[in-house]
Order: C-alpha cells, then sequence, then structure tokens
C-alpha cells in the first residue's frame, strides 16, 4: 500500500506540472483547452463551469462553450490537455472536416505551436531548478563527513563491486574523497561511463581495486549500492498496543545496544527481535541527549510493533548559500543530471548498456519514492526532482506520442507551410503509441524480475 500510494502521489505531482505547462501555455497563445486530466481512460469524476462538479463521463452533446473539463481518470500513469484543434493521445480527429477556427492549434503560427508543446517539458524542469535551489536554500547543503561504508552482504552489487562492511573510501579515480557526497559523485556523475579505480583503507591496509562501468550502470538503478557507515537503527513509528509502547519507546528513539549486544544497524535490531519471541530483552536508548535503560519483549510473532530504519549519526556539515548562490546551485546541480541520463541514453543507444539497467518503471518509481519519504521529505523531494528531470528529458525525445515527436511534426509543417494530412498524423501517433506500451510493458517486466 505504501508502494501504491507513493507512486500515485508522485506521478501525480509530475503529471500535473507537466500538464499545467501545456495548459497554461496553451491559455496565454488564447487556444482553447478541452480537457485538463490527471489520468487516461474512464473520467472518474470532474468539474467544469457548464455542469459542475459530476462523476462518470460526460454527456457527448454537451457543449462546453470553450471552459475546460478539469478530470481525474481512471489510469494513473499519465495526463493530458486535450487542445482543441490538435491530434493528440485522444487521437480525436472531429475537427478534421471544419475549416481552422482561430482558438485551435492548427490555426496558430508555427512559434506558438512550438511554444505549447514544449511548455510541459520547461515545467518540468522548472520544478528540478526549484527543488534543489529550495533544498539548498532553506537546509543548506547538508554533507555527511563519512567515507566508511556499512554493511556489505554477499551475493550483492556492492559486494561484486569489491566493496566489503566498514571499508572506508580514500580515492575514487586518484581524486581524493572527504565525504559521502564526492563518494556519490565520483562514482555516478563524473566521467560516467567508465571504470571507476577504487583506494580504500581495510583492516589497516590500503586495498585498490577496479569497479567496471556494466556494474556501475547497474547500481544506478540501486538505491541502496552502497550505504553509509556510522548508522544506528531509529524508530519512526510505534504501533499503539504493542510491547514497544508498553516499554515506553518513542518514535525518535535511536537503539544503541539490544540484549547486550552493540547494534551497527536496523538489519542487527530486527534480527535479535525476530529471533527472540517471547524473550525479554535488555534494552539501550538514546533519546536526544540522554540515555534510557528498559527492556523489551518481543511477541509471539517475533514482533515489538515498530517501524524502523537507520539514521546517520556521524558529524555534518551544513554549506549555506544566499538566494542567488542556492539558484546557481540548483542549476548547476540539474545540469549535471541532465549530462549524466543523456551519457546513459546514448549508452543504451549504442548498445553499451541494457534498457533494463538505464530504466525503471512504475515498479521502480514506487520502490525509490517509498524509501526516499521513508528517509524523510528532503530525500523524498530530491528524488522528486531526479525524476522530474528525466521525465522531461524523455518527453523531448523525437519520438511518436511524446511531445517531441509533436515537435518534429511542428517543425516539418512550418517548413512545409503546410498541414500534414491527419490521417498521416494519426497513423504515427498509434504506431509510436504501439511500440511505447511494448517498451513500457518491458521495463515493467525488468522492474519485477529484479525486485
Amino acid at each position: 500500500m505504501d508502494y501504491m500510494f507513493y507512486f500515485i502521489l508522485t506521478i501525480g505531482i509530475l503529471v500535473f506540472i507537466h500538464e499545467l505547462g501545456h495548459f497554461l501555455a496553451a491559455r496565454m497563445c488564447k487556444m482553447r483547452t478541452d480537457v485538463f486530466a490527471i489520468g487516461f481512460g474512464k473520467r472518474l469524476f470532474g468539474w467544469n463551469q457548464i455542469n459542475g462538479f459530476t462523476m462518470g463521463d460526460l454527456p457527448k452533446d454537451l457543449d462546453l462553450q470553450g471552459h475546460t473539463d478539469y478530470r481525474l481518470a481512471m489510469l494513473p500513469l499519465g495526463g493530458y490537455v486535450k487542445i482543441a484543434g490538435m491530434v493528440d493521445e485522444s487521437f480525436d480527429n472531429s475537427f478534421a472536416t471544419t475549416e481552422p477556427k482561430p482558438y485551435e492549434f492548427r490555426a496558430k503560427p508555427t512559434y506558438q505551436k512550438l511554444f505549447v508543446i514544449t511548455a510541459g517539458v520547461l515545467m518540468n524542469l522548472l520544478l528540478t531548478i526549484a527543488i534543489f535551489s529550495g533544498i539548498n536554500y532553506f537546509q543548506g547543503k547538508q554533507i555527511l563527513k563519512t567515507t566508511s561504508i556499512g554493511i556489505v552482504e554477499e551475493n550483492t552489487l556492492a559486494f561484486d563491486a569489491g566493496f566489503r562492511t566498514n571499508d572506508k573510501i580514500i580515492s575514487i579515480n586518484e581524486e581524493e574523497i572527504s565525504d559521502w557526497q564526492k563518494v556519490i559523485t565520483s562514482l555516478f556523475l563524473n566521467e560516467s561511463g567508465v571504470d571507476k579505480n577504487i583506494t580504500v583503507l581495510r583492516n589497516d591496509s590500503n586495498i585498490s581495486f577496479t569497479v567496471s562501468e556494466e556494474i556501475l550502470g547497474k547500481a544506478s538503478q540501486s538505491p541502496d549500492f552502497l550505504v553509509y557507515g556510522n548508522v544506528k537503527p531509529s524508530i519512526r513509528k510505534i504501533i499503539a498496543d504493542s510491547p514497544a509502547n508498553d516499554a515506553g519507546i518513542k518514535a525518535g528513539d535511536i537503539f544503541l545496544s539490544l540484549n547486550n549486544i552493540q547494534l551497527r544497524n536496523s538489519a542487527d535490531a530486527v534480527k535479535i527481535i525476530s529471533s527472540s519471541a517471547d524473550v525479554e530483552l535488555p534494552l539501550t536508548i538514546l533519546r536526544g541527549e540522554d540515555t534510557v535503560k528498559t527492556a523489551i519483549i518481543p511477541g509471539l510473532d517475533g514482533k515489538i510493533g515498530i517501524v524502523i530504519s537507520d539514521r546517520y549519526v556521524g558529524p555534518i556539515e551544513y554549506e549555506e548559500y544566499s538566494f542567488f548562490t542556492a539558484i546557481g546551485s540548483g542549476l548547476e546541480m540539474s545540469f549535471q543530471y541532465v549530462s549524466v541520463t543523456l551519457d546513459y541514453m546514448g549508452r543504451v543507444i549504442f548498445g553499451n548498456l541494457e534498457v533494463a539497467q538505464a530504466f525503471g518503471g512504475p515498479v521502480k518509481i514506487a520502490q525509490i519514492a517509498t524509501e526516499s519519504a521513508n528517509s524523510g521529505i528532503v530525500p523524498y523531494l530530491g528524488f522528486l526532482a531526479m525524476l522530474s528531470l528525466s521525465l522531461a528529458i524523455l518527453n523531448i525525445l523525437p519520438f511518436p506520442v511524446l511531445d517531441g515527436g509533436h515537435f518534429i511534426i511542428i517543425l516539418i509543417e512550418g517548413i512545409m507551410r503546410r498541414e500534414i494530412p491527419i490521417k498521416i498524423k494519426i497513423a504515427v501517433q498509434n504506431a509510436g503509441f504501439i511500440v511505447l506500451l511494448m517498451l513500457m510493458a518491458f521495463i515493467i517486466y525488468n522492474d519485477i524480475v529484479n525486485m
């Protein structure tokens, strides 16, 4: 249910922002917008100025008189703005037998059409820049001053790459590493598409190894590829009428030791609790600056009624920004991610990277959205910004159905000074839609296989 909620929330925000761009641009160019829809397919409910709020489909003979029907549709996998006189995802061509009207998309000059069709992408780009800038301005750039790696299990990508539990990263490609942000930047953003030479401190000795670009490509789709050290299990929620509630445990508590065993992360705590059903366990908690000792008795199901995750407890620095430097930093971060995304897309096109490694579908989005939201509002907003940027880049690709495909058709019509026959445009849209559905099905399949 968490996955479903955060997937719908995330897609809903991004689709709303994207379609709002098309909607506002169309209104600025005095085009009629018949429908503003979140979702595809059957109309569930909506509102317009003619008949107010209604459930289900609108009467087929309803004349909106230039007003917009704002609706929620059944399939929460996108959305659309139906602009009068435009061949779009609705495949409506009822206007084809009439002369172009002044308020229709097809009657407007080329520059206005291009503005309207790219406005959604521009809004997604602006959302990304705004989120990155806002995080930097209001919170400052949070820098985790650690390069120590947490638990690395066998048969994971990190283990196959050569990393081990408690490794301390010294350098990547001969560049000295001093914080976790530099670890991520050096591994995935700087010089993407090449092998990386890693030096770590392991058992008081410097160890060097190389991580292949193939593993890094797979790791870029895995949010838990490497986890930082210096963490302790943190309690995010207490279930009412549970052993944890009876023991006086509170949300925000940090477990230091359980059954007289020092805890390294939440996995340690879960392992001890699940294997100690109906057994009293001594527990040491850090609550604020106070150390509290208590005891907990897991139920017969090996649970104590908590939602638990890892919290970083090491040193943190904040790099503060003024309003304008925050915007500059947001722009820099955005274009850095654009560069990396285009690099990965290029590697897919030239066969150097599998589609499944470079792209994630609804399942992957739901998974990462939930994990980032569970870590707090700032990680979730960061994920939302990166996903918004990915949506902008994908949408501007010159492919039928996507905004980039419409852009190419508009350019061709502008050069030819006449409209391409509607039958041809619908045929192109249909072909592109089918290919896009096949690609989406393939990506969803890979999401499920790789869960």
